[in-house]
C-alpha cells in the first residue's frame, strides 16, 4: 500500500488531526518547493534557490578545518573505549564537561560580559525543543503566550500544536523598525485578557527575529518592567546571540538582569542554540539557562524526551572549550556575515530594492511594497507566488511571519555559496529591470 493512499480506519488523537502545526503556511511551502526542484549549477542551473531558511553556512570552513588538526576528537568519539562510553545510558543531565563547556561558549559570545552557571544549563535537542519545553512548564493549555512580530513561524508548531497554549501577536510596525514597544504589549496583553485568556509570558527573540536586528538596553528594560508588572515569565531567545555584527551591539538579557542584582531573574529564562552560530543544526544542541530552580528542576526532568546524545556532547566540548579557537571563530564568523550582508543588501539596493537595516542575523528583511498590485495579504502573496514559481526563489513573506504589513519579505543569504547567492541577486536584478521596462 502506497503511504499517501492510506486513510486511517480508526479515530486520531486531537493533536494528530490538528492544523496548529503551521507547516499549510507559504514558509514552509517553500521549501516544499525547493525539495521538489532544488537549484544546482551544473544539473539543474533553473532550480529553486533556497533563501527561506537560515541556515550559517558561511564559517564552515573553520569547524572543518579545527576537525581537521584535532585528530583527538575523532579518537575520543569513534575509538573502542569512545564507543563503549557512548553507547551505554548516560545521565539525561548531560556531560558535566559538554555544559561546562557549553556555559564557556555562551559566556564568549557576550565578550565575557556575564558568567553563566553550567549547572542552570539544561541540554536539549535544538531551540525547537527548549521553547516547546519552557511552554508546557511556564503554561496550561488554554493558556497565552505574547510574540512579537515578525517572528519565525515555527514558532506557531514550536509553541502551540502539541502545548495546547495559545499565541498572541504583539503588532510591531516598521516606523520603528519594528522595535518592541510598550504599547504593543500593553495592547496585546488587552486583547488577551478580552478573550479571557491567562497571558503566562513573552517570548522575545533577541537577536532573532526576522529583521536581524539586536534590541536596546532600554527596550530590554522596559521588557523586564513589563513582565514584573503583569506577572509574567520572560522566554529570552538568543539563538543567534554570536552572529551579530559587532560583539558590542549585543546585549544580552542577563547582563541586564546582572545590573538589577537579579531582581525578577526567577521569571527570566534563556534559549540557546549551536544551530546558528556554529551552523550545526543537524547535531540538534540546544540549551535552556535558568535563574528559576524549579524550573531548572522540571525542565531537566523533561529532558529525557529531546536529549542530546553522548557522541555529540563529546565531539564538541574539545572545540567549545578552546578558547583560541572560539575566539578566532567568532570574530571571523561576524565579520564575513557583515560583509555577506553588506554585498546583499547594496546588490538589491543597486536593482531598487530597499532593505531594513539590521545589524545580525543571516537574512535581511527586503520591502517590495512599491512592487504589489494591491496593499494586501492576497496581493502579497500573489507577488510571492510569482518571485517562487518565475524567478525560482523561495523567499519568506511577511504574512507568513505574522507581519501586519503587506510588503515585506525575509531574504536568507548566509546558507549557500556566494556563486549560489550571485545567481539569485542576479535574477532579482532582471525581474527588477523587466519591471522598470513594463
Amino acid at each position: 500500500m502506497v503511504a499517501k493512499d492510506f486513510k486511517p480506519c480508526v479515530p486520531l488523537s486531537a493533536i494528530a488531526t490538528s492544523s496548529t502545526h503551521g507547516e499549510d503556511s507559504p514558509y514552509f511551502a517553500g521549501w516544499r518547493a525547493y525539495d521538489d526542484d532544488p537549484y544546482d549549477a551544473i544539473t539543474n542551473p533553473s532550480g529553486v534557490i533556497q533563501m527561506g531558511l537560515a541556515e550559517n553556512q558561511v564559517s564552515f570552513d573553520l569547524l572543518e578545518k579545527y576537525l581537521e588538526e584535532h585528530h583527538e576528537v575523532s579518537n575520543l568519539v569513534n575509538g573502542i573505549g569512545g564507543f563503549r562510553e557512548n553507547a551505554l545510558f548516560q545521565d539525561y543531565h548531560g556531560l558535566n564537561s559538554f555544559r561546562k563547556a557549553m556555559a564557556s561558549f555562551m559566556e564568549e559570545i557576550r565578550g565575557g560580559k556575564v558568567k553563566f552557571d553550567y549547572n542552570r544549563i539544561v541540554l536539549t535537542a535544538g531551540a525547537t525543543a527548549a521553547n516547546e519545553l519552557l511552554t508546557f512548564i511556564i503554561a496550561n493549555p488554554g493558556d497565552a503566550l505574547l510574540v512579537p512580530t515578525p517572528y519565525y513561524p515555527g514558532f506557531d508548531r514550536d509553541l502551540r500544536w502539541r502545548t495546547g497554549v495559545n499565541i498572541i501577536p504583539v503588532n510591531c510596525n516598521s516606523s520603528n523598525k519594528f522595535q518592541i514597544t510598550k504599547q504593543a504589549l500593553e495592547e496585546a496583553y488587552t486583547k488577551a485578557e478580552k478573550a479571557s485568556l491567562q497571558v503566562k509570558g513573552l517570548l522575545m527573540t533577541n537577536p532573532s527575529n526576522p529583521l536581524g536586528t539586536a534590541m536596546a538596553r532600554p527596550v530590554l528594560e522596559e521588557i523586564l518592567n513589563f513582565i514584573s508588572s503583569k506577572n509574567m515569565h520572560l522566554i529570552s531567545d538568543e539563538i543567534y546571540s554570536g552572529s551579530v555584527f559587532s560583539s558590542e551591539e549585543f546585549i544580552s538579557i542577563a547582563e541586564i538582569l546582572e545590573e538589577r542584582e537579579y531582581a525578577d531573574a526567577q521569571r527570566v529564562h534563556i534559549v540557546y542554540s549551536l544551530s546558528k552560530d556554529l551552523g550545526l543544526p543537524g547535531f540538534r544542541v540546544g540549551a535552556i539557562y535558568s535563574y528559576n530552580d524549579a524550573v531548572v528542576t522540571t525542565a531537566r526532568r523533561m529532558s529525557s524526551f529531546t536529549l542530546v546524545s553522548s557522541q555529540t556532547q563529546k565531539m564538541l566540548f574539545p572545540m567549545l572549550s578552546d578558547v583560541n579557537f572560539t575566539k578566532n571563530y567568532l570574530k571571523t564568523n561576524r565579520e564575513r556575515l557583515k560583509r555577506r550582508y553588506d554585498y546583499v543588501v547594496e546588490r538589491l539596493r543597486e536593482c531598487g530594492i530597499e532593505c531594513l537595516r539590521g545589524n545580525a542575523g543571516l537574512f535581511c528583511w527586503m520591502n517590495l511594497k512599491p512592487l504589489l498590485e494591491e496593499a494586501t495579504t492576497e496581493g502579497e502573496l500573489k507577488l510571492w507566488e510569482m518571485i517562487l514559481n518565475d524567478l525560482k526563489l523561495d523567499i519568506s513573506p511577511g504574512s507568513s511571519c505574522h507581519c501586519t504589513e503587506p510588503g515585506w519579505f525575509r531574504v536568507c543569504f548566509a546558507n549557500m555559496s556566494i556563486e549560489t547567492l550571485d545567481v539569485a541577486l542576479s535574477r532579482f536584478t532582471s525581474f527588477m529591470e523587466k519591471r522598470r521596462k513594463t
